[in-house]
């Protein structure tokens, strides 16, 4: 009888937890609709705290938040996040949108790849 309780508790912990952090990332997207992205950045980092034994959410997280730093005009900040994404997990659905926010971050002049930086001369 102990065991099954002590099973029991154990699993409702972790449903709590998954609902927990569920509650965060809606919340995070309630508030990137309604441009309040200081409260996004404050859910996000709620649902990472309880993601850590969930990798597979990190890419999802990571990319709100680079979108949300674009919304703040943050576009480096925002760059260097989407090829953490690229980086960490290339072959996810949040990679190829982390392409895509990357080419129009490079097309609306944000963003200026490594390899395509033009030297600058110090001739007299």
């Amino acid at each position: 009888m102990r065991t099954l309780f002590i099973l029991i508790l154990a699993l409702s912990a972790a449903g709590c937890t998954r609902w927990s952090l569920d509650h965060h990332l809606n919340n995070a997207y309630r508030n990137y609709e309604r441009g309040n992205c200081q409260q996004v950045m404050l859910e996000l980092s709620l649902a990472e705290r309880k993601s850590r034994s969930r990798a597979y959410l990190q890419p999802e997280i990571s990319l709100l938040r680079g979108q949300c730093l674009e919304r703040q005009a943050l576009f480096v900040d925002a760059a260097q996040t989407y090829e953490f994404i690229i980086s960490r997990y290339p072959a996810s659905e949040y990679a190829f949108r982390a392409r895509a926010r990357l080419e129009t971050l490079q097309q609306l002049g944000h963003h200026h790849p490594a390899g395509a930086v033009k030297a600058v001369s110090t001739a007299l």
